[in-house]
């Protein structure tokens, strides 16, 4: 009942990132090519004459002498972030869940969005199924940012049958476009196919955002107590794959050791290639709550830089 009360409190995308991100550290991330913004570097005299908004009131107020602040000047940030709409992102169905890993990834995004804002970085937007739907450049204007937050809205109110994914197709096309030295943050189940030769395909789509020399973090989207831990009472079942449509009828008991076994390794195997590759892996676990994994997430970035 919790998670459904601030589903509705936080329907307006606007105000649900304003509610993560206010109070929260400004300046909090600098990648190893450019930072947020500028950076405040020393106190000068104020000469008479000079535009007064950098004028330090605070320091005037202790000690009734005018400084003015003198700042680094950094190139802002460029980041592009990229959301999976196939129909498995948008598990589980059941409205009386709260969240599925569509909700999550939204507004994670829009916080995301709202604090590049506030620091006068550049975001875009990318959403992919079985081929790229949405791929915005980034831009930190607020028309920019309402029509993000507008088209974020609209995955929100989605409901797509049967729509694949096909990631290695999208991921190589986005890497074409996307301004170089960007961040890059995706949000995906990475469920699209698990077998060996079709996950090197995929790293090598992350690996070619990797050579146009983005900083690439995948949050990896699941509902950890279902998809990986299978919890689920031991009676039949109607398994439905909400990609193909495919339907499997069976017994939870049956399955869950092997099942469970499975995805433990697929798991690990997108660990160890993020880790080759170099690409930042944030276990996104819905039932966590959005807040929950991004704010550690944005907090460890702010000690690494």
């Amino acid at each position: 009942m919790e998670k459904i009360q601030e589903i509705h409190e936080f329907d307006n995308l606007e105000l649900l990132a304003n509610q993560v991100v206010e109070g929260f550290i400004i300046g909090l991330h600098k990648s190893p090519y450019h930072g947020f913004s500028v950076e405040f570097a020393e106190h000068r005299i104020y000469n008479p004459g000079e535009p007064r908004k950098n004028v330090d009131w605070k320091v005037f107020a202790r000690t009734d002498r005018m400084y003015a602040k003198r700042y680094e000047e950094e190139t802002n940030l460029r980041c592009q972030i990229v959301i999976d709409a196939s129909s498995s992102m948008y598990f589980p169905e059941d409205a009386k869940a709260g969240m599925n890993k569509m909700k999550f990834s939204v507004y994670s995004a829009a916080a995301l969005i709202n604090l590049l804002k506030r620091q006068r970085d550049a975001a875009g937007l990318s959403v992919f199924t079985d081929q790229v739907t949405v791929n915005t450049g980034a831009r930190s204007s607020v028309v920019h940012q309402q029509m993000l937050y507008a088209q974020l809205d609209r995955l929100l109110k989605d409901k797509p049958v049967n729509v694949r994914t096909d990631a290695v197709k999208c991921l190589n096309e986005i890497a074409e476009t996307v301004h170089k030295r960007s961040m890059v943050i995706i949000f995906s189940d990475m469920l699209e196919d698990m077998n060996p030769d079709r996950l090197s395909e995929l790293f090598s789509a992350l690996q070619h955002l990797k050579f146009n020399k983005h900083e690439v973090i995948l949050f990896h989207v699941v509902d950890k107590e279902k998809e990986l831990d299978f919890n689920f009472e031991n009676r039949p079942y109607v398994f439905v794959d909400m990609e193909t449509g495919e339907k499997v009828k069976l017994q939870a008991a049956q399955v869950k050791d092997y099942y469970v076994s499975q995805m433990a390794k697929f798991e690990n195997e997108l660990k160890l290639r993020c880790g080759q590759y170099k690409i930042e892996f944030v276990e996104a676990d819905i039932n966590k709550g959005y807040k929950q994994v991004l704010l550690p997430f944005l907090t460890k970035r702010a000690k690494m830089f």
